[in-house]
């Protein structure tokens, strides 16, 4: 099935892009609905997008229940993320308060993605490029793994800056596209590499272990955080097994075809949690 490009603009003023999500612009404002994507615009014909494949440290996360407030995963590196994403579209000067952008530099820079589906948050699923495409906007295309060398998407994780994080639509041949570009990253040990804990483990011994020390799958991270939420500051994960199962994060593991449970290749020991497969192996399954 061939994936559609629609042509148009970043733009970050008054956003808090970081380094998965970004606002594009469609030249054609009805492009979405043309292409038969149920995407979700604001006033002025931005829609948020979320980068196909990867998952950067959290910069801002609200655990879904409890009053935590925004939280982050170890800040250097989340804020690395979210200044690499926009460099590599186009925009060469960001000026932030807090995480909010308050001025840029183009204000807008021309871009174009590759789509077929939205989230069920109304987001647009898509691999983002900066500048402008010799194809026509609104074209169906068969697009090849090595198509993807300058997408957003790619340089993420190829910096080291993004896990690969794959989800069931997304082709076979494409994320191994992806994979390769992770795991020169990797082996560089680059960016979070250098200081990952997803497969070794760590000790959670409070909610800033998770915030301020142990660099972790942040899909991991969300899962903890969120289950920390319900405790009112309780840092014991004797109930995080079952709560897991609950949530029933369904997933196939590429190299056996199994088809389990995110709790399920997670190792909780006490306070000790390790995932027990290699993010490149785990393909999440779209709710």
């Amino acid at each position: 099935m061939p994936l559609t490009l629609i042509k148009g603009g970043f733009r970050i003023v008054g956003a808090a892009p970081d380094g998965d999500s970004i606002r594009f612009h469609p030249d054609d404002p009805a492009a979405f609905p043309r292409a038969g994507i149920p995407v979700r615009t604001n006033a002025t014909g931005g829609a948020q997008l979320r980068l196909e494949g990867i998952d950067s440290l959290e910069t801002h996360y609200s655990p879904r229940v409890g009053g935590l407030g925004q939280l982050h995963q170890p800040i250097r590196l989340a804020e690395q993320a979210a200044a690499l994403l926009p460099r590599l579209l186009g925009f060469t000067e960001v000026e932030r308060d807090d995480q909010t952008v308050v001025s840029s530099v183009p204000e807008r820079v021309p871009g174009y993605i590759l789509t077929r589906f939205a989230d069920k948050y109304g987001r647009c699923v898509a691999f983002a490029f900066g500048g402008d495409s010799a194809r026509s906007d609104l074209e169906s295309v068969f697009v090849r793994p090595e198509d993807l060398a300058g997408s957003a998407n790619s340089e993420m994780l190829d910096a080291g800056l993004a896990y690969p994080t794959y989800y069931s639509k997304l082709f076979p041949d494409l994320r191994a596209a992806l994979t390769d570009a992770y795991r020169g990253a990797r082996t560089a040990r680059r960016g979070i590499w250098a200081e990952d804990v997803t497969e070794s483990g760590f000790t959670v011994t409070g909610l800033e272990t998770l915030t301020e020390q142990a660099v972790i799958l942040p899909k991991l991270f969300r899962r903890l955080v969120d289950y920390l939420a319900l405790g009112d500051g309780d840092a014991s994960l004797d109930g995080f097994p079952a709560y897991l199962a609950t949530v029933d994060d369904r997933l196939i593991i590429a190299s056996t075809a199994a088809v389990t449970g995110f709790d399920n290749v997670l190792d909780i020991q006490g306070q000790q949690v390790r995932m027990t497969r290699p993010p490149e192996d785990l393909i999440f399954i779209e709710a």
